[in-house]
């Protein structure tokens, strides 16, 4: 099952496109403009804080060559969200590219591209690969180790909290579960602390291996969070011999470890940057000890009614303690879904909804399998009842048949001397006892399986770009350089008859332009539609509408020969035919430089 989900995990990791965290909100010099005098420097507006690398800006001349800035800093006013640099003196007249790298606040990087000109554009313009995000080999084992941390901790805290909460038998497998979870976690905190510096500059793993990688992540936050997680386990550590040495139930410092463990988990994922921090970290933190409390509690509990005797009594506290882990699992899981994602559309329109309705749909699964178990704890715990109920009753009878000799008690060496075995209905309780045990056993092993699947699903979830960002980033800026997107939801009023309209106009400047246009339908999916047609119109200048004569391409529209002759801001009339009856028409500004 590990080995399964680590596969999926290494597979996904290594695919598809950037996962970060902080997206690009503005630019200036805006993307594409035309300036009549060069800037003093570029500025860039997230929607997020960032984290600034030595190399978070190349700026590129007309003839492709790298010019000298300064170094990247926050805008003076601007706060964290920004990021700028200054550029030489003098600019020659023509297209500059400018490539940007900087850090998401909750520790993802982040990578783009756009151009400005100066005085008018280049006939051709220089061209620079940005490369991915990160480097597939990085990422892949950066979240390896991610998903391996996030196991871990669950298997600490939550075989703590097992012992603590139920009070099982001296067993000596769950002290060797307390030292598997510690040990995975300090090798799993390690290994993201010597790759964060290749995962931020999208360098292979061997970039760990510079003097200047240590120094980077020593000294930014993604690398103090981590640190402080070290030195959180290396107290855990005395802690956990002390209590193994003393024999000790585990008390206040243990659950205050449990909860420093979590924080550095909410100030380094989702929770550390966007809207209401301090709630978020909050959420957060508690809902990964609960997570821990669940899913580790769950794995102690297999491996003790396995491998040691458990009372019923004790099992019982756990479904208690697992419950009311599971409401705070909904309370935080609900709060943090919303805010997430932003909109009930984000759910399927977008990867980070998508994932979290696999999460869920998990998450349902494992709430029936612990549904299953606690019904197998009741009948075990009546069962056993029962059993306890009938030796005693055999034990009374015994008295009763063998008066006690002078002189004090004695073994009796005839038949009655087993009354265990031969007294009334005791062999069969103890039969029943065992199919019960049996089948929890087997509920709680589902419960366990699942769980990992939950686990690895949130892990990709902390590593994909949030609806809610995914919608800012794409109200604030184009998603394709030196073209001008525009998303036009709509809506014909019937059942599925909604969607939205991705227009691409290329380059989005004075002149020919090419319109391509994409219909998306409710499910997130390209849709076909009978007809798209779209015109634009300048009140301005009172020029339009003009059509822009889209044909369909199989599977979009387009037109690579449309003319829009004045820079301005021309009003984008899209309508949309579902159904030989049904169509609905949105307008749109769109900027032509």
């Amino acid at each position: 099952m590990l080995l399964g989900t680590l596969l999926v995990l290494f597979l996904l990791g290594g695919t598809g496109p950037a996962s970060a965290h902080a997206a690009l909100r503005a630019t200036d010099p805006e993307d594409g403009s035309v300036l009549k005098s060069a800037p003093r420097d570029i500025t860039l507006t997230f929607t997020e804080s960032v984290g600034l690398l030595e190399d978070s800006f190349r700026v590129l001349d007309p003839d492709g060559r790298r010019l000298r800035t300064g170094e990247p800093e926050h805008a003076r006013g601007g706060g964290a969200e920004t990021a700028t640099v200054t550029l030489p003196a003098k600019l020659a007249e023509g297209t500059y590219t400018v490539a940007w790298r900087v850090v998401s606040a909750d520790s993802h990087p982040v990578s783009g591209a756009f151009t400005f000109s100066v005085g008018k554009p280049s006939l051709t313009t220089a061209t620079l690969d940005t490369g991915p995000a990160e480097d597939p080999a990085t990422k892949s084992l950066y979240n390896i180790a991610r998903y391996l941390a996030y196991l871990a901790v669950a298997l600490l805290i939550g075989t703590a909290t097992f012992m603590a909460v139920c009070r099982p038998p001296d067993a000596p497998v769950l002290h060797r579960l307390l030292r598997a979870g510690w040990w995975t976690l300090l090798g799993a905190t390690l290994a993201l602390l010597v790759l964060r510096a290749p995962y931020e500059s999208g360098e292979g793993p061997l970039g760990a291996l510079s003097a200047d990688s240590v120094t980077r992540t020593l000294t930014g936050r993604p690398g103090e969070v981590l640190l402080a997680r070290l030195a959180l386990l290396l107290v855990a550590a005395l802690y956990l011999l002390r209590l193994a040495r003393l024999r000790k139930p585990f008390g206040w410092a243990g659950a205050a470890l449990a909860v420093g463990l979590a924080v550095t988990w909410a100030a380094g994922e989702h929770a550390s940057a966007g809207i209401q921090v301090p709630v978020a970290m909050t959420s957060s933190a508690l809902h990964l000890l609960a997570t821990a409390v669940w899913l580790g509690g769950l794995t102690a509990l297999l491996v003790t009614l396995y491998r040691a005797r458990l009372t019923p009594a004790a099992v019982t506290r756990f479904s208690r303690a697992a419950f009311v882990s599971v409401t705070v699992l909904v309370v935080t899981g609900v709060y943090q879904s919303w805010r997430g994602l932003g909109s009930w559309d984000a759910l399927t329109g977008t990867t980070y909804g998508r994932l979290l309705t696999l999460k869920l749909a998990a998450v349902v699964l494992l709430l029936a399998a612990a549904a299953l178990s606690r019904r197998w704890t009741a009948r075990l715990a009546t069962v056993d009842a029962e059993t306890a109920e009938t030796v005693v009753e055999a034990e009374a009878a015994v008295r009763e048949k063998v008066p006690e000799p002078v002189g004090g008690p004695s073994l009796p060496d005839g038949p009655e001397a087993a009354p265990e075995s031969s007294g009334p209905g005791s062999s069969a309780p103890v039969e029943a006892g065992s199919e019960q045990r049996s089948a929890l056993r087997r509920s709680v092993l589902a419960e366990v399986a699942v769980g990992a699947a939950v686990l690895a699903v949130t892990t990709l979830l902390t590593s994909t770009l949030p609806g809610r960002a995914e919608a800012e980033a794409a109200a604030g800026t184009p998603a394709v350089v030196g073209a001008s997107v525009t998303n036009v939801p709509f809506d014909v009023g019937t059942p599925g008859g909604h969607g939205k309209v991705q227009v691409t106009i290329d380059p989005g400047r004075v002149g020919d332009n090419s319109v391509e246009a994409l219909v998306y339908g409710p499910d997130g999916g390209v849709s076909v539609v009978p007809e798209l047609r779209i015109s634009f119109t300048l009140p301005a200048k009172d020029i339009g509408p003009v059509d822009a004569e889209l044909t369909d391409k199989g599977g979009y529209w387009g037109n690579s020969f449309l003319n829009l002759p004045i820079a301005g801001k021309w009003e984008m009339k899209v309508t949309v035919r579902t159904t030989e009856v049904d169509q609905v028409s949105e307008t749109r500004t769109v900027v032509i430089r």
